[in-house]
């Protein structure tokens, strides 16, 4: 089996993506290994990971719509707006009304200016926002523009008079913060609120059904790659298929005619390897990242 390619992984809670890499470099043999989009530790769900030439399929991952399920806690509100944070204020939520909360949720859908949440891994002045919060300093984070194409409300459930939780399932451009969610319903109920869970259903067209556990990858090491490099590019780009002259061409980093594709997408040799991803500008397709093996 190929040692370039994709792996979907279904990551437990309790880990770091980075854990996630260090487990995978030993598993595959190999240091060039690298993940698709940050997962926060205690988040579960689909992790896209590269091996060897594949990592630079990563640049693309990290851009696509992601899918998440998860429980917004409504009464209380913490430092980090997840679990992990320590509690900073309570207020009873047992008199929000489901209509409430809905509408909460309707008005963060759509393209929406949203602040990231401060516990984050955002650079300010080239340190991470996260370990300016944990020095003491107050860190307000300009809004981001996202889109939140779903989000629906799963159940609403009340087993006391003090918190609400509220299950959703979230469809939304990278860069969305879940967590961001739940502090602005929280906000904007007046009674606070944080996720207590968060599962990636899905990172562009991979999904949970496809994604395997680290023991389910140990039991098969050292040939984890279940997304060979061409099947993974053809999985995600469109496809253009190369003349051997325009392999040649194009495997050296020179230009192609266009073809009319809207790019970036996949180019295949006659053999049907990856040669490069591609996007037409300026009357020529050029190559965004060349991948055929030196």
């Amino acid at each position: 089996m190929s040692t370039d390619g994709l792996i979907v992984v279904d990551k437990p809670g309790g880990m770091t993506s980075h854990d996630v890499v260090a487990r995978i470099r030993r598993l595959a043999r190999t240091r060039r290994v690298g993940h698709g989009g940050t997962l926060d530790p205690m988040a579960t769900g689909v992790l896209v990971i590269g091996v060897g030439r594949a990592t630079r399929l990563l640049t693309y991952v990290i851009g696509a719509g992601k899918s998440y399920t998860a429980t917004i806690r409504l009464g209380q509100a913490t430092v980090t707006d997840d679990a992990e944070g320590d509690v900073i204020a309570t207020t009873p939520a047992g008199a929000v009304t489901d209509e409430a909360i809905r509408a909460g949720l309707a008005v963060q859908t759509g393209e929406v200016d949203q602040v990231p949440s401060a516990v984050s891994a955002i650079k300010i002045d080239g340190q991470r926002a996260y370990k300016r919060v944990r020095e003491g300093e107050n860190v307000e984070l300009p809004a981001r523009r996202v889109t939140i194409s779903r989000l629906d409300v799963l159940a609403i459930r009340r087993d006391g008079p003090d918190v609400v939780d509220v299950d959703v399932d979230v469809t939304c451009s990278s860069g969305t913060y879940i967590r961001a969610i739940a502090r602005d319903l929280g906000l904007a109920l007046g009674v606070g609120g944080h996720l207590t869970a968060l599962r990636r259903t899905a990172v562009g067209g991979f999904t949970l059904a496809e994604a395997a556990t680290l023991t389910e990858l140990e039991e098969r090491a050292p040939e984890v790659v279940n997304l060979p490099l061409s099947a993974a590019a053809e999985r995600f780009f469109p496809r253009r298929d190369a003349s051997v002259d325009e392999a040649a061409v194009l495997s050296h980093g020179g230009p192609l005619t266009v073809a009319g594709i809207t790019g970036p997408y996949a180019v295949f040799d006659p053999a049907g390897a990856l040669i490069a991803i591609v996007s037409e500008r300026g009357g020529r397709a050029r190559a965004e990242i060349v991948l055929a093996p030196a």
